[in-house]
């Protein structure tokens, strides 16, 4: 039997209080899209009814998917990062994200080499690479985008996250599947780091 300080048994709401107080507290659960497709985040959601069992250890405090909080807080345990980075601004967020996160997770292949978006290295530089696209390809209104504060300005070449900031875990896939993300999130929710080993954790594409 439960009893109070005062030597009076608790309610029901007030032992419902306490037991709610002795639960395990959640890890603060982060992921953030940079120039990618979104399939890494798509497949995320393919997990199904494991988000459920998930939603019970950890609090989404920052996700294009999950949270419409608009600013990266601090403090946060684990961020998934899907995406090469290609602009001003993923190059801003990529700094902050790592400033502010205990474990940074490069999610896909886009993330971890820059895949397809990094194709546009090949034509070797941020201005070749607008004028393709928006003068030599252009139908009717050509003009090279410059909104400084609107349209974040392209850098030279698209980088893997960890050319810009250190990462703890890469998880290669294009996308990943399900099955490997729950593989890695759930060593973590343990306070256990996953095993990233193997065809089924490590494989490409």
């Amino acid at each position: 039997m439960v009893v109070g300080a005062n030597g009076i048994r608790p309610n029901l709401h007030q032992i419902q209080g306490i037991m709610k107080n002795e639960q395990m507290t959640k890890i603060k659960f982060a992921t953030v899209w940079l120039a990618g497709c979104s399939g890494c985040h798509m497949s995320f959601l393919d997990m199904d009814e494991w988000l459920i069992e998930l939603a019970n250890y950890v609090d989404v405090v920052y996700s294009p998917v999950g949270c419409d909080l608009k600013e990266y807080p601090e403090d946060v345990d684990v961020c998934l990062v899907e995406g090469g980075v290609a602009n001003q601004d993923n190059l801003e967020l990529i700094h902050e994200v790592r400033a502010k996160t205990k474990t940074l997770i490069s999610f896909g292949d886009c993330a971890v080499t820059a895949n397809v978006p990094g194709m546009r290295n090949m034509l070797g530089g941020s201005e070749p690479v607008l004028k393709r696209g928006y003068l030599e390809l252009a139908d009717d209104t050509r003009q090279l985008p410059h909104e400084p504060g609107i349209v974040p300005e392209l850098l030279d070449q698209v980088l893997p996250v960890h050319e810009i900031v250190p990462v703890d875990i890469f998880m290669p896939g294009c996308p990943p599947s399900a099955d490997r993300i729950k593989a890695t999130i759930e060593p973590l929710l343990k306070g256990e780091k996953p095993k990233m080993e193997g065809r089924d954790m490590i494989k490409f594409g």
